[in-house]
């Protein structure tokens, strides 16, 4: 026998010395993967369930660190110091800030990176580890059918037709609200999915309106889409034309259900939407290289996951992450295929896939990948220019930055967003916002925490003998996230978005939770002297 035996006979002293610790700290550290299981299935859905998650769990491994003994060891990580760097940046930065208050508002947002360590530090057990990757892509995929099912239903009128006397162009408060090409979704809240609903709802709203003390004042809201925004018409209430049918009666001369909108899943924005599921789809994907056997349950599974979450972020119509999901799917490729004949199939499908998302996105957005007449191009073009200008005026930017949301507040005195024509926010690049927000240190302690990352989840993705697939898959998977994520997040601020910062440190939490548990084992190996035959 060899080292094998070592490594098996100090697991088994560690199970044992597991087994010395009271019933109150084995059910408490139950409760927090608990936790970390509600975090991997919410996730992808709600954010108010996955913050509830993470604060229980917070609030349950301070009892464990606390009150309740013995004290688990701390596992010590290649990141400690990038983590601890950024984050004592961010502090600074804060009391530095043009707006303390503010930015001491954002300082729950930044402590999010508690997450890593709340995974880290508390799942011990690969198989934990496994549970929970599978737990996160299968809970996606969910969200994935919901997405499949709601675009196949469609939503809303959308207006193929509209006669010139329609009513819902003679009795507009102000005009060009309503075009042919809109999709009508509600009516005074209420929504509508036909020409029938529609008309129902309308002379509804004239009733109400009728009766009301104000009846001249009184309008209805008609909520519209049109190419990726939402706007509200107002209508002056009053009867229907006469006709036998709904179309007639609303001057509709043809009509379909909606299905341009872009796809935002439960969570209510495309772009949060689209950087979530870069990420799962990456553990999909990787996963799914990691696989030995593809003609398999578990391969086939994880090829309907990793297509089916592809086609969802397709229908975000998201460009940079569907730029960002390619680059994964490049890294986790180079990192973990077998054979030039896998890279070659790959290059191929990219061929076949990237002329599709192209003419989906002319079709649905009317713009190229590329296009500089595009309004967000030129608005990113702007605030670019403008963070640039405000961050290289004073060394006190370069240095601690402005503060976290002080933009807010101080847009008008930095001459930023075109004196308010464009939306006030952020600078939709996130290391340029880290440089503008907390200063320029700030933003080197993020890159380094990036490189230190990708470089652990590199060894880790490097083959092993005996290894098990699904810890490789994750390394895979992590690694082509982390550097979609990273491309990404040159022209959208996705670590300001909590939905996905979330998904993201957790995902590095459980790479960390397999590094330390790989690390153990090796120590364990080192220090238990080989059994000779």
């Amino acid at each position: 026998m060899s080292n094998n035996a070592g490594t098996n006979d100090a697991l088994a002293e560690a199970r044992a010395a597991r087994r010395e610790v009271g019933r109150p700290a084995v059910r408490l550290d139950r409760a927090l993967v608990g936790c970390l299981f509600a975090f991997a299935l919410c996730a992808p859905h709600s954010i108010a369930a996955t913050q509830g998650a993470w604060l229980l769990g917070l609030v349950l491994w301070a009892a464990r660190l606390l009150l309740i003994g013995p004290r688990p060891v701390w596992r010590r990580t290649p990141l400690d110091l990038a983590l601890c760097a950024f984050f004592t940046l961010t502090l600074v930065s804060t009391l530095f800030s043009y707006e303390p208050e503010i930015s001491w508002g954002k300082m729950r947002a930044a402590s999010l990176f508690t997450i890593v360590y709340l995974v880290a530090e508390n799942v011990r057990a690969p198989k934990i580890v496994r549970a929970l990757v599978f737990t996160l892509v299968a809970s996606c995929s969910v969200n994935v059918v919901y997405t499949a099912v709601e675009r196949a239903r469609g939503r809303g009128v959308q207006l193929t037709g509209l006669a010139p006397g329609s009513p819902l162009r003679a009795r507009l408060v102000r005009s060009n609200e309503i075009e042919v090409g809109d999709t009508l979704v509600a009516v005074d809240g209420r929504a509508v999915n036909d020409p029938a609903e529609l008309a129902r709802a309308l002379a509804g709203a004239a009733g109400r309106a009728a009766s009301a003390a104000d009846a001249d004042a009184a309008t209805t809201r008609v909520r519209v889409y049109r190419r990726e925004f939402f706007h509200e018409a107002q209508l002056r209430p009053g009867a229907l034309a006469v006709g036998e049918t709904p179309e007639a009666r609303l001057g509709i001369t043809g009509w379909k259900r909606g299905r341009d909108e872009r796809a935002a899943g439960f969570y209510g924005h495309y772009t949060t939407y689209a950087e979530m599921l870069q990420l799962v789809g990456s553990l999909a994907v990787g996963l799914l290289v990691a696989l030995r056997r593809l003609r398999s349950g578990a391969g086939v599974a994880l090829a309907l996951a990793a297509c089916g979450i592809g086609f969802a972020l397709l229908l975000t119509l998201t460009r940079a992450s569907w730029l960002a999901f390619l680059a994964s799917c490049f890294v986790i490729l180079l990192a973990g295929a077998a054979s030039r004949r896998v890279l070659l199939f790959a290059a191929l499908a990219a061929l076949l896939v990237v002329p599709a998302g192209l003419y989906v996105l002319r079709q649905k957005r009317q713009v190229g990948f590329f296009d500089r007449g595009d309004g967000s191009v030129a608005w990113r073009e702007t605030v670019y220019r403008d963070g640039l200008r405000v961050l290289a005026s004073r060394p006190r930017h370069l240095a601690v930055g402005v503060g976290m949301d002080s933009i807010k507040r101080r847009w008008r005195e930095w001459e930023m967003f075109d004196g308010g024509r464009l939306p006030v926010g952020h600078l939709h690049s996130t290391p340029l916002q880290l440089a503008f927000e907390r200063g320029v240190p700030a933003l080197l302690a993020w890159l380094l925490l990036l490189a230190v990352y990708a470089r652990t989840l590199w060894r880790l993705a490097r083959p092993r003998a005996h290894e098990v697939w699904s810890e490789r898959g994750l390394a895979l998977g992590a690694l082509g996230g982390a550097a979609g994520f990273f491309a990404s997040g040159l022209v959208h601020y996705n670590l300001g978005d909590s939905e996905v910062a979330m998904v993201f440190y957790f995902v590095m939490g459980l790479s960390l939770a397999l590094f330390a548990s790989r690390a153990e084992q090796a120590r364990a190996s080192e220090t238990t002297p080989a059994v000779t035959e």
